[in-house]
C-alpha cells in the first residue's frame, strides 16, 4: 500500500511540472497582451514530455565574447520592418525539424549561410547545408548534446558545411554517428565555407546586415510559456526557465524580430515567431559570415 501510495504521488508531481499545461496558459491569457497561447489540446505539441522539449533546447548561451568584429553598419535607411522572405523569396529556405537532437545550434547556423550562399550569389548557389555534417564533424561542439553559436561558426569558416543531400539528418533520436568520409551515395564531399564571422550586439547592426546580406543566427533563453506560443510578438509572461535555443532571425516589424524555428511547420505561425526586441538576450549576440563563392 505505501509503495502503491509513493508512485502514484511522484506521477502526480511530474505531470503538475510539464511545461505545457492549464496553469501556464490561464497565466498568459490573463497577462499577455502581445501574444496568443494554444490550448493544451490543440497544441500541436503537446504530446513532447517534458524530455523531449529540453532536448531540443540545446544552446549554451554565453554573453558576447571579445574580439568578434562587429558587422559594417552600411549608408542605408533603415526600415521599420522588413523580412528576408519577401525580399529573397528565392533563397530563404524552408522550415526544418530538428526533432528530439539538441542541434538548434547547428540548424540556426547551417540555415542561415544556407540563405547568405543563395543571396551573395543572385541564386546561382542554391544549397540546403547539412545540420548533420556540423552536429557529427564539429568537435569545437557537443553534437545532440548542444553547442555554442560563436563556435559553430567558426566551424564553418575553417571547415565549412556540406549539402543536405551529401550528409542528409540522422539526429532524429537524440544520436549523432560518427563524422562521415563520404557523401551518403558514396561520393566526395564538397563543403561550402564563409569568412569574415561577425557577432552583432546593437539592434541597428543586425539590421543592416541582415538587410545587406540576408539572415543571422542569434541564441535565447526559453521559458515555459514559450512552448505554448501560437502567435502575436512574444514576451516571457509566466513559467521557469528551460534552457537555450537558437533560431534564424529573417526580418523584423516595429519592435520585434521574426525568426525561424526548427520545430517544424506546425508550431507558431507556420514554424517561424515574432519576439519582441530584447526579449530574453535574443539580440545579446548575433551571428553571420561572408559566404565563400
Amino acid at each position: 500500500m505505501f509503495k502503491l501510495i509513493v508512485v502514484g504521488i511522484v506521477a502526480v508531481v511530474a505531470q503538475a511540472i510539464h511545461p505545457i499545461r492549464d496553469e501556464i496558459v490561464h497565466d498568459i491569457r490573463a497577462k499577455a497582451t502581445t501574444w496568443t497561447a494554444h490550448d493544451v489540446q490543440t497544441n500541436p505539441i503537446s504530446n513532447w514530455t517534458e524530455e523531449d522539449i529540453r532536448a531540443r533546447l540545446g544552446t549554451v548561451i554565453q554573453p558576447p565574447i571579445e574580439g568578434i568584429p562587429s558587422p559594417a553598419v552600411y549608408n542605408d535607411v533603415i526600415p521599420t520592418s522588413f523580412d528576408s522572405r519577401t525580399k529573397w523569396s528565392n533563397c530563404v529556405h524552408a522550415i526544418r525539424d530538428q526533432a528530439k537532437c539538441g542541434s538548434c545550434w547547428a540548424f540556426g547556423a547551417t540555415e542561415s549561410l544556407s540563405d547568405r550562399l543563395c543571396i551573395a550569389s543572385d541564386g546561382k548557389v542554391d544549397v540546403v547545408l547539412s545540420p548533420q555534417d556540423l552536429v557529427s564533424c564539429d568537435w569545437w561542439d557537443r553534437g545532440c548534446s548542444g553547442g555554442i553559436l560563436s563556435w559553430a561558426w567558426s566551424h564553418l569558416e575553417s571547415e565549412g558545411a556540406a549539402a543536405d543531400t551529401c550528409i542528409p539528418y540522422e539526429s532524429q533520436t537524440g544520436k549523432a554517428p560518427s563524422c562521415p568520409s563520404k557523401c551518403k551515395d558514396g561520393s566526395d564531399i564538397k563543403r561550402y565555407q564563409c569568412s569574415d564571422k561577425v557577432q552583432a550586439t546593437k539592434i541597428d547592426e543586425i539590421k543592416s546586415d541582415i538587410l545587406n546580406n540576408g539572415p543571422m543566427e542569434t541564441g535565447f533563453t526559453v521559458y515555459e510559456d514559450f512552448m505554448s506560443y501560437s502567435g502575436g510578438v512574444y514576451k516571457h509572461t509566466s513559467g521557469a526557465q528551460l534552457g537555450g535555443h537558437a533560431v534564424k532571425i529573417v526580418g523584423w516589424g516595429d519592435g520585434y524580430w521574426i525568426c525561424a524555428n526548427s520545430w517544424g511547420p506546425s508550431w507558431g505561425e507556420k514554424g517561424f515567431f515574432n519576439i519582441a526586441f530584447g526579449e530574453c538576450g535574443i539580440d545579446s549576440a548575433v551571428y553571420g559570415c561572408t559566404p565563400k563563392l
